[in-house]
């Protein structure tokens, strides 16, 4: 509902106008000074302002310049009953949408209305359209296929309230995406709270979702309000959703069907207003039907699927993309041809993460103009990085353990055979612990616990 503010010393031009604009379901707040009507602007969201010139504390035209320099955009619609052209005139420069004479016309206050917030509302679409254009151009950089299809989809997608799940592997920009989504949306202007589920232990999920009262647990010393609490309104982001436990899924399934949440030992039910949008790097399907994640909690997060690449299935973009970062960085550096080729031909198992450390990486330590081939290798440091021996993994596991084993007493030779079984799994799975995890059938937080236990590192925790 249009709100309309009438600013007028006559307590008969603001009842009458009132009526008038009540009558056309409008929703109506009057002032018999600008100062008050200022005060009512500050804590009101104003669409439409008849102002009056004559005005005692401040006058009309002097109201106008100081309206227009707090909030450009508010339509104001100047009246008075002594207007001259060059006050009309001045008016209109200073910003004023109209200017009538009293005594007013009902048709014509009511066109001056329409067309006003008609006005209204085109500016703020074409500002909208201009922020989603701003978006897909400084945010989802690229221009190939996939990265077109994918700005295609976020537009589609900000402009329903519909779940999304985004997939891709680690380091890929889900995160961005889920985040490009929600500002195009109508609940830009409210938060968005995203929950990595893969760091966060099993024992507190739950309270991290939905919050708890004090006393709850060993640990509440205090009411707490969880991520679905705090999203509300907004964007709740549960990333890697797949590495959430099946008890925190079947009550992320409730709260999606009912709206409702209960904080973690509370018993007050809590209304909620949040669109999710999940991200994992995992194969959901293969998932559900290994019992490790709701079939359910799967089609009703899958409204809108949306995957992002790997960095190396998008090659083009990588040039782009490297660029983007280091102009943010603002570091002004020339790429020589060799160090394209070089960009392309690279995996980059850390996709657009590591492209991005790489950039930082390029800023801090390379001085001169140009980067040549020799320097970019150097940068990249290819060889710090944790590749997989291909031929150690040809060989049988069982040659990774130590001499002696079926000498120790069941506990001990459990605890070696387990160590080493770890350390064989992340070496194969390159380091990273949420494919480790996902390949050996374990929940992250669990595995994290068990890496501790060993002393296994170092890992790769993306």
């Amino acid at each position: 509902m249009p709100v309309i503010l009438i600013i007028d010393d006559e307590p008969g031009i603001r009842s009458t106008l009132a009526s008038i604009l009540e009558d056309e379901k409008y929703k109506v707040f009057t002032s018999e000074d600008a100062l008050a009507g200022i005060e009512i602007i500050k804590r009101e969201t104003v669409d439409l302002i008849f102002l009056d010139v004559l005005l005692p504390k401040l006058g009309g035209i002097e109201a106008l310049e100081k309206i227009r320099s707090g909030w450009p955009l508010m339509e104001i619609v100047m009246i008075s009953g002594h207007a001259n052209i060059d006050m009309a005139v001045r008016a209109v420069k200073l910003g004023a949408f109209d200017f009538l004479e009293k005594p007013l016309s009902l048709e014509k206050v009511l066109t001056v209305c329409r067309n006003a917030l008609a006005i209204r509302k085109l500016r703020d679409e074409n500002k909208k359209l201009k922020k989603i254009t701003k978006l897909a151009c400084e945010d989802i950089i690229g221009t190939s296929e996939a990265v077109n299809n994918i700005r295609k989809l976020v537009n589609q997608a900000s402009s329903c309230d519909s779940r999304i799940l985004i997939t891709g592997e680690n380091g890929a920009g889900k995160e961005i995406i889920a985040k490009s989504i929600h500002s195009c949306s109508a609940r830009a202007d409210s938060p968005f709270i995203d929950l990595n589920c893969a760091a966060i232990p099993e024992s507190l999920i739950e309270s991290e979702l939905f919050g708890h009262e004090k006393g709850a647990f060993t640990d509440a010393v205090s009411a707490r309000k969880g991520r679905f609490e705090l999203a509300h309104g907004g964007t709740l982001f549960l990333d890697e959703i797949g590495d959430m436990s099946l008890s925190a899924q079947a009550k992320v399934l409730r709260v999606i069907q009912e709206q409702k949440i209960e904080r973690v030992g509370g018993e007050k039910t809590i209304e909620t207003d949040v669109r999710i949008i999940a991200a994992t790097n995992q194969d959901l399907e293969k998932a559900c039907s290994q019992a490790r994640f709701r079939r359910d909690l799967y089609f009703r997060l899958n409204v809108i699927p949306i995957h992002v690449p790997a960095l190396r299935e998008r090659t083009e973009d990588i040039p782009l993309l490297l660029y983007h970062f280091l102009k943010k960085l603002e570091k002004d550096v020339t790429l020589e041809p060799d160090v394209l080729n070089e960009l392309i031909t690279y995996d980059w198992p850390g996709n657009v993460r590591e492209l991005k450390n790489l950039a930082e990486r390029i800023s801090v330590m390379h001085q001169g103009e140009t980067l040549n081939s020799e320097e970019f290798k150097k940068l990249l440091d290819k060889k710090s990085k944790k590749s997989v021996n291909t031929s150690l993994l040809n060989q049988d596991p069982i040659s990774f353990l130590p001499a002696g084993l079926f000498e120790q007493s069941y506990n001990e030779a459990r605890d070696i055979f387990e160590k080493h079984y770890l350390e064989f799994q992340i070496f194969k799975n390159n380091g990273i612990i949420s494919k480790t995890a996902e390949a050996i059938g374990m929940y992250p937080s669990n595995l994290h616990a068990k890496l501790r236990k060993y002393k296994i590192g170092p890992v790769n925790k993306n």
